[in-house]
């Protein structure tokens, strides 16, 4: 396949694996695969709405056979970097249970108390009374945290404003920016080889975007393989002074004869 032997996976979810409500072509037999091999594997995704359970159901009613253990999101790779920030801290947390369970799991204290962090994430309803709380504490010295920068989200209705838009609001009442630990931050995928206990030498990187998958990929030294599936075209890879290792049609070119 290609001059570095790859033997651990790191995998987008939406666009790579599934689509709205559906397997994408290879998906169902790739997983499998890894799993029958024993290849160490995460699934990635920079929404921290829901927690590891949850996404593997989610998976599950596709057919796609993924272990809680197996998924990695912006809100576990949020809570990881606090822990390692600030052992036994302690945060106000704006978010669904994806990122207040990561965060209650990492050991931290939730509060709205003179918190050492603000952590924003993507939630289905954000409140003016949080915001208003956020940028107080911001403003006394809590350090600002957001999960992903991503300014919009999909609905059947059309996009709706997600992390990044409201962090932006933030910022703009505070003049300071948030640091955003999910893709395009190649920590995201650090985090994720740290959980897996692998090097960047032998793993690979599957995303369906050029901005945020296949850059954070080449950032973090990863073999980079970018399908045809979700977000890209074609036409996106001119646009860009970067380029992955592999375009494939879809994760059905990854399995093995």
């Amino acid at each position: 396949m290609n001059e570095r032997a790859i033997d651990c996976w790191l995998t987008d979810m939406d666009g790579v694996l599934i689509g709205e409500d559906h397997a994408l072509p290879g998906a169902v037999e790739l997983i499998d695969q890894w799993r029958a091999n024993g290849t160490p594997f995460l699934v990635l995704t920079n929404n921290s709405i829901y927690t590891p359970r949850d996404l593997s159901a989610r998976l599950n009613r596709l057919g796609i056979n993924v272990p809680e253990d197996r998924l990695w999101t912006s809100a576990l790779a949020t809570a990881a970097f606090l822990r390692d920030q600030t052992p036994g801290g302690s945060a106000f947390v704006i978010g669904e249970a994806g990122l207040t369970t990561a965060i209650h799991e990492a050991g931290f204290v939730m509060t709205d108390v003179a918190p050492d962090f603000v952590v924003l994430g993507e939630t289905r309803s954000y409140s003016f009374e949080a915001i208003t709380r956020a940028i107080r504490l911001i403003n006394a010295g809590a350090r600002f945290i957001a999960t992903n920068p991503d300014v919009t989200g999909p609905s059947p209705e059309g996009p709706l404003p997600a992390t990044g838009a409201v962090a932006a609001l933030i910022t703009a009442a505070t003049k300071r920016e948030p640091y955003y630990v999910g893709k395009p931050n190649p920590m995201m995928f650090r985090s994720a080889m740290n959980k897996l206990g692998t090097h960047s030498e032998r793993t690979g990187m599957i995303g369906d975007r050029m901005d945020t998958d296949v850059i954070a990929g080449i950032e973090a030294g990863l073999h980079t393989v970018l399908v045809m599936t979700g977000i890209a075209t074609r036409e996106d890879l001119e646009r860009y002074p970067f380029r992955p290792r592999e375009v494939i049609d879809s994760v059905a070119e990854l399995l093995e004869k």
